[in-house]
């Protein structure tokens, strides 16, 4: 079996390098004062504190392993939640008119709300702490999943349902063998933008009180002026959010293997 070979785009690393350099720039000899803006050996020093506990210049000296567990254990509840509940009325609405007429204006109207506006909403419903940040990133994922979903199952072509209806696929196999692998590219597509907005609304949920994590440390920070770990709890979840988005693009690819890097979302 040919493996098939990662490759490196390295104009990738351009815009990066330059905002570095201009970062550098401004903190060095531009006159930021450092309590807006700390320079990047400053952060460098604060991230690695923050992981390892050895330097003990912050507060939250070696306490990103704790804070990374509760967030990412709040992501993962509620993007499955997300997952079942989008998946599931997505290929219902995409191959069943009278359900799509039934759920979709509902569905299109709620998500026309920000996501602040549910704030309130849902410490009165659910509390402050999990309960409430599971439903705000449940909620927002939600939606492109869904609507993702619903758009690649309708698209399949009728005569590639009747082909496969008449080499003996009905129902559940029906769906299994045609339906599924020609939806599959829009579901992942689906998939990795609610996997997105579950990290995005993380911090949403995380401020309202919750003590753990990383949007509460960001929180924290930004109360006692440490601009340092707002921003180094930024490039952490910045980097989380990239590697479970490219665990997720590696499952999908496993589950569906015709799927190519030229029709992936970027």
């Amino acid at each position: 079996m040919k493996r098939r070979r990662i490759r490196f785009d390295a104009v990738g690393l351009i815009l990066p390098a330059l905002v570095l350099l201009l970062w550098f720039a401004v903190t060095a000899w531009g006159g930021m004062p450092e309590y807006k803006l700390p320079s990047p050996q400053k952060l460098l020093y604060v991230l690695a504190d923050f992981a390892t506990g050895r330097l003990g210049i912050t507060p939250y000296s070696g306490t990103l392993r704790g804070h990374l567990f509760h967030s990412l254990r709040r992501v993962a509840g509620g993007f499955a939640l997300a997952a079942a509940c989008g998946l599931a009325l997505g290929f219902l609405s995409g191959r069943i008119p009278l359900a799509r007429r039934l759920v979709d204006p509902l569905i299109h109207l709620v998500r026309t709300i920000p996501g602040i506006g549910w704030l309130p909403v849902a410490i009165v419903w659910f509390g402050i702490g999990e309960g409430n940040t599971l439903f705000l990133i449940a909620l927002a994922s939600f939606f492109p999943i869904y609507l993702n979903t619903v758009h690649g199952t309708s698209q399949v072509p009728e005569v590639t349902l009747r082909a496969g209806q008449m080499l003996g696929a009905k129902g559940f196999t029906l769906f299994r063998t045609v339906v599924l692998p020609a939806t599959f590219p829009d579901v992942a597509v689906g998939l990795r933008l609610g996997l997105g907005v579950a990290w995005a609304y993380l911090v949403l949920g995380e401020v309202t009180g919750v003590t753990e994590g990383l949007g509460a440390v960001m929180t924290d920070g930004r109360m006692l002026g440490h601009v340092d770990i707002v921003l180094a709890t930024m490039i952490v979840i910045a980097c989380v959010g990239k590697l479970t988005d490219w665990l997720l693009l590696a499952a999908c690819r496993a589950v569906c293997p015709q799927m190519r890097r030229g029709r992936d979302v970027p």
